[in-house]
Formats: C-alpha cells, structure tokens, sequence
C-alpha cells in the first residue's frame, strides 16, 4: 500500500515538473505580415520590358500595371519614331488611358521602359509628371537596343524631385529597327532573370 501511495505521489510530483518546464519555455515570435505594398509600372512596346517587369513580380510580388495610351502609337516604326522625336522636342506629352487608382497607398514603385531615341519615352515621362510620388521610393528598370540608357534614368530623377530613387536594373532587349521584337525567352529569359535577381539583391529588395 505504501509503495503504491509512493508511486502515485512521484507520479503527481514530475507531472508538476513537467507542466512547469512547458510554461517556462519562450513563445516564438509571430512572424510580421508584410507592411510595404509594391507597384510595378512599365510601359512596352515588343513586350521585353514587360517580360522584365514579370520576373521583378516572381521575386517581390507587387501590383503590375502597363501604361496604354488614350491614343495608341503607329503601328509603323519610322511613323512612331518620328511621333516620338516631335514629342520629345515640346513640352507636349501623350495622355494615358491607364488610370491607377490609391497611387499613395504603394510605398515602393518600379518603373519599367524601354529606351527609345536614347530617352525616357514620352508616356513615362506623362506618368511621372502626373502621379503623385513624392516621398516614396522609385526604381527604375530598363531595356534597349543594345546602346544603353540614355539620358533614361537622369531624367526620371528630375521627374521625380521628392522620391527616393534607387539604383535601376538595364538589360539588352530587341532591336524594333532590325525586326527583332520579342526576345525574352528560351536562354535569354533564364540569363535576365538571373541578372534581376541579383539586381534585387544588391539594392536591398531581396535577401
């Protein structure tokens, strides 16, 4: 009889034990939601810049958005480059027929554009001069022919007076002057998509 009351009684007692050393172990902490919302605006033309603008989205999510025009370039590319030459030299820029509604809840925006006449395309240039992105961070991404930005990026930093603007991605897209359009696939896209990875490293929007 006394070894049974012994044994429920050191029973009962590492019972204790046990409860207390669950109660001592810390709570892991919940893991935060993400607070910063993204925006990937772009505008393309032969779809390359929009291939890029895509990859951006696999890596950070985010809300993607392709500028369109309330009246849409020639189809003809001499007609557009001379379209965008005219522009280009006035003060003059092109209406938009995307609307993006709450611009001011986004805190991060990507700007996506192709190189055109070694400029910011004049659609970009409507959607910077209108939008309201003061105070957030602006990253500008970019493809072209082969003979770089341009004056692009400088001039989306005047565009942008109140804005934090990071240090954008380029890459080589098609050539619309050669015939060569969409480019963004089979081994090219796996390259680019490597480069934007680590582009998104080095600026701090992946670990």
């Amino acid at each position: 009889m006394k070894r049974t009351t012994s044994l429920t009684v050191l029973t009962i007692v590492m019972m204790g034990f046990m409860t207390s050393c669950l109660k001592a172990q810390p709570t892991a902490p919940a893991m935060k939601a993400p607070t910063e919302k993204i925006l990937i605006v772009y505008l393309s033309r032969t779809k390359n810049t929009k291939a890029v603008a895509e990859m951006i989205r696999s890596y950070v999510g985010g809300n993607l958005v392709e500028l369109e025009l309330q009246n849409p370039y020639p189809e003809n590319y001499k007609q557009i480059v001379d379209q965008v030459a005219k522009e280009n030299s006035t003060t003059e820029l092109p209406l938009l027929k995307t609307k993006i509604s709450a611009i001011e809840q986004y805190d991060k925006i990507f700007v996506g554009f192709p190189t055109w006449g070694m400029e910011l395309p004049p659609p970009m240039k409507s959607f910077l001069k209108h939008s309201a992105l003061k105070g957030k961070t602006v990253i500008p991404f970019n493809t072209n022919a082969g003979y770089g930005i341009g004056n692009s990026f400088n001039t989306l930093k005047k565009l942008c007076p109140g804005s934090k603007v990071l240090d954008g991605f380029t890459t080589k897209g098609g050539i619309e002057r050669d015939g060569i359009l969409f480019v963004m696939k089979d081994g090219r896209a796996v390259e680019v998509k490597a480069e934007v990875q680590e582009w998104l490293k080095k600026i701090g929007m992946l670990n």
